[in-house]
């Protein structure tokens, strides 16, 4: 009986962590929230390594770990709050192990991303918004907002297609580069910098690095040295791409 609860509780630490990890969160917040609920669970003390690719967890003095890989990640903070929510539930006694790994599941099936168009035009918006914070006209910002969307349309359908988030970049940012330069050439906006600027700041990794610092400032410097790195990578993609743009067409 006691080994069913333990294979139970390191399922249900390991599915709230895989949950956690596919949606970005810290490692530190992923490793806490386990830990609270193995302790909830009758003072366990619960063993984990986190990586950006697996998870490993294991109940102290026991011989039995669990591993789980992590092949998908995206930036869903909305699942964090989930879990974090559900694991306060159990700490306070309102749910059971039992109801806590059913909703758990659950969660895991959900689709919880905005529909494709809510993301472009969220897109568009923000490209128009920090034109106008870095110092661009108003007349740009139709053309910001046109270019913008379009050229996250082109990351997300490229994601689809490749699946390969780099290459999908690296494209979008080609193509709000030669856009941007274009327009402005035309006539139909005034500064090319800065509707390229204003286009690609959507595809900045913002969430990467903000959780790349949190992780080495908590102590997990794998992590977040391989956090940093993907935000680098990302960051280098559209530096190349809007640099080549500029050399070709001079």
């Amino acid at each position: 009986m006691a080994e069913q609860v333990t294979e139970k509780l390191l399922e249900t630490c390991l599915l709230a962590g895989k949950i956690m990890m596919e949606s970005n969160a810290e490692m530190y917040r992923v490793e806490d929230t386990m830990s609270r609920i193995a302790s909830a669970s009758g003072n366990y003390r619960l063993v984990s390594y986190v990586t950006q690719t697996g998870l490993f967890v294991g109940l102290d003095q026991s011989s039995t770990i669990r591993m789980q890989q992590i092949t998908n990640r995206s930036i869903n903070l909305d699942k964090v709050v989930k879990v974090n929510n559900l694991s306060r539930d159990y700490v306070a006694g309102q749910l059971n192990l039992n109801e806590l790994l059913q909703k758990l599941k659950e969660l895991d099936k959900e689709q919880l991303f905005f529909p494709t168009w809510l993301q472009i035009v969220s897109a568009a918006i923000v490209s128009g918004a920090i034109m106008i914070l870095f110092g661009g006209t108003f007349r740009d910002l139709p053309i910001t907002l046109l270019i913008g969307g379009l050229g996250y349309t082109f990351y997300l359908y490229g994601l689809r297609f490749f699946r390969i988030r780099f290459l999908a970049e690296f494209l979008a940012s080609l193509f709000i580069g030669f856009a941007g330069i274009f327009c402005a050439r035309m006539g139909l906006g005034v500064s090319e910098d800065m509707i390229i600027i204003g286009c690609v700041m959507p595809l900045v990794p913002g969430v990467q690095i903000t959780n790349a610092i949190r992780d080495l400032l908590a102590g997990h410097y794998l992590s977040g040295v391989s956090r940093g790195t993907e935000a680098l990578m990302t960051a280098s993609m559209i530096g190349f791409a809007i640099a080549f743009v500029f050399q070709f067409l001079g």
